[in-house]
């Protein structure tokens, strides 16, 4: 059809808040070696324009607030002619990988913001 099937964003919301924590100095695989994951429990999107197979996207990740047990994104996508796309956010929970139980966000996190 031409255009990005709508089951691809979840993939490109999780780019973005990689590179984000990236950003911070954070990988999310030294997260997971000591023990933490962060699971999605809330998506949203909302489709303003269609985004098509050849553009370039540019995602726009905003921290909602200061995390707690669960940490909040928000999300714009643009095209290559800077048309806003989609918007979105995540609600994603800190984890003990040992527990598999809710934990607060790591310090080590809290710092860098």
């Amino acid at each position: 059809m031409g255009f990005v099937h709508h089951g691809n964003y979840a993939q490109y919301l999780e780019i973005a808040r990689l590179e984000w924590l990236s950003n911070l100095g954070i990988s999310y695989k030294s997260m997971e070696d000591q023990g933490v994951m962060l699971p999605v429990y809330n998506l949203q999107t909302t489709f303003k324009k269609s985004a098509r197979f050849d553009d370039v996207l540019r995602i726009e990740t905003t921290l909602k607030n200061i995390p707690t047990v669960r940490i909040h994104f928000d999300y714009k996508i643009y095209n290559q002619d800077e048309e806003l796309l989609t918007i979105a956010s995540t609600e994603l929970i800190f984890i003990n990988m040992k527990s598999n139980r809710p934990m607060r966000c790591p310090e080590y996190i809290l710092e860098k913001l």
